[in-house]
């Protein structure tokens, strides 16, 4: 029986456009036949999804973290697996689940029609795949215009961070975990991690995966923000837990609580605000993958 996907590609992307039709080509190589609805202006990709989701067998996304954090709320709720065609800045899903980050060749990965199932990470209701982090983090996600990261990429993202790390300040806040731990920190940045990369590449912890059942927390506690650019390496590594000065935990369930409400940046958008629960939805999401 033939397949059906539903192809929603997101305009704002900074790749939008490009690659999607040599994708689609590549679907329709393997027999699959395909919905590409235009876009309808100020329609949500949750909303498509509902509206065209008993008419296909799957969904296929074209472009960055930010369109798939936007559709996940629909996918929980239809179970239609997830096809991915990477065309955002950093890509950091496509990069855990090991996809190409050229359309064509993830468009053959959908073609093989091999599917897993994905833990999806909740704060205060909202889903995300990657990560969550309140902090510098939520200052550089709510200054990066989608503008700025159109024009210049993952160079945005550098010139932005360095301007959020100049003017960086540490934060109170009390964390507690589902074991009844509880911490009152001095911190930078508290992340809270679902899946292995984030913000371009870097790794919440060394071990993670995105179906392993767990959340991955860091806090940097550094006294001195000057420390932070010689933990690059660490970052990339998901290392950055050997410090001394940075808190790690594991589990499936945090409470942040801070003085005063502060916003929280999941997969690169501003969704709520401390106080915060996060908690985790185990394969809730199904993704063609290798």
């Amino acid at each position: 029986m033939d397949r059906r996907a539903l192809i929603l590609a997101n305009p704002h992307s900074r790749s939008a456009g490009v690659g999607v039709d040599a994708a689609v080509a590549e679907l329709h190589k393997a027999g699959i036949d395909v919905l590409r609805p235009a876009w309808r202006e100020g329609e949500t990709l949750a909303a498509a999804i509902a509206r065209y989701g008993d008419r296909v067998d799957f969904v296929v996304i074209a472009g960055g973290d930010g369109s798939l954090n936007a559709a996940a709320p629909a996918l929980i709720d239809s179970g239609l697996p997830l096809g991915i065609l990477p065309g955002g800045t950093a890509n950091d899903l496509a990069r855990t689940l090991g996809l190409p980050l050229d359309m064509v060749g993830a468009a053959r990965i959908i073609s093989a029609g091999r599917i897993k199932a994905i833990d999806v990470g909740d704060v205060n209701g909202k889903p995300f795949f990657n990560v969550a982090s309140l902090g510098m983090s939520a200052k550089l996600a709510d200054r990066l215009s989608r503008e700025t990261k159109r024009r210049w990429g993952r160079l945005a993202y550098a010139l932005t961070a360095t301007e959020v790390l100049i003017e960086a300040r540490r934060f109170g806040a009390v964390i507690r975990s589902d074991d009844g731990e509880e911490a009152t920190v001095r911190s930078f940045q508290i992340a809270v991690g679902n899946g292995k990369h984030y913000g371009g590449g870097m790794i919440v912890e060394e071990t993670a995966e995105i179906n392993d059942g767990r959340l991955d927390l860091y806090s940097l506690e550094f006294r001195d923000v000057w420390k932070l650019p010689f933990m690059a390496l660490a970052f990339r590594q998901g290392r950055q837990g050997l410090s001394d000065e940075v808190r790690t935990m594991s589990g499936t369930r945090f409470e942040i609580r801070t003085r005063r409400p502060m916003p929280i940046n999941a997969d690169g958008e501003i969704v709520t605000e401390t106080p915060a629960v996060f908690s985790i939805r185990p394969g809730a999401v199904r993704v063609f993958a290798p």
